[in-house]
């Protein structure tokens, strides 16, 4: 199965960890997924995560494909619990060294309320795992978030779990995955 990742745009609510707050696009978010997808690719299925800012977008895409849209659970983002909706900058001013632990190895240390990120790579994979059955041999589009990406990313790439927030990857980001036997490979 070829996997392309579709992070969704800019949310009305600004930067932050947004988690599982179910913002709407800007006009310049849905300008991103545009963008990002005028070089489409011959995709024969559209999976989303349920969240309005990728699962609307790829309702207008499948719209415009004649594909139908499938909406994942699995694929939704980590759940930042008491952070959700605070910048960095915010929690820096109140937990500062929470969030030092959190960037430094975010499977070490979990926000207040939050999933771990071991729990959330889980239910990722496994809906991967899912997808990958249902469509294999497939080229699909997944509609979803940086934290899903960045998650698969890092495992395609080879990284230590400690690296997994060093993976960029802005609003309306694309990347290629390929899932053979079982292992993710990134295609560049």
């Amino acid at each position: 199965m070829i996997i392309d990742l579709l992070r969704h745009g800019e949310t009305e609510l600004g930067g932050g960890l947004r988690g599982s707050l179910d913002d709407a696009l800007t006009a310049k978010g849905w300008a991103q997924m545009r963008t990002a997808v005028e070089q489409t690719a011959p995709w024969q299925a559209l999976i989303t995560s349920p969240l309005q800012r990728c699962a609307l977008f790829a309702d207008e895409l499948g719209q415009q494909l004649a594909l139908p849209v499938q909406r994942e659970a699995g694929i939704r983002e980590l759940h930042f619990g008491d952070w959700e909706g605070r910048t960095a900058l915010q929690i820096m001013q109140d937990q500062a060294d929470q969030l030092g632990q959190f960037w430094a190895d975010p499977y070490a240390y979990t926000p207040p309320g939050g999933e771990t990120v071991a729990d959330f790579a889980e239910r990722v994979l496994a809906a991967i795992d899912r997808l990958a059955l249902e469509y294999a041999g497939r080229h699909v589009l997944l509609v979803t978030h940086g934290g899903v990406m960045r998650l698969l990313l890092a495992r395609a790439r080879g990284l230590p779990r400690e690296q997994l927030l060093q993976v960029e990857v802005g609003h309306g980001a694309r990347a290629r995955l390929q899932w053979q036997a079982g292992i993710l490979h990134e295609v560049l």
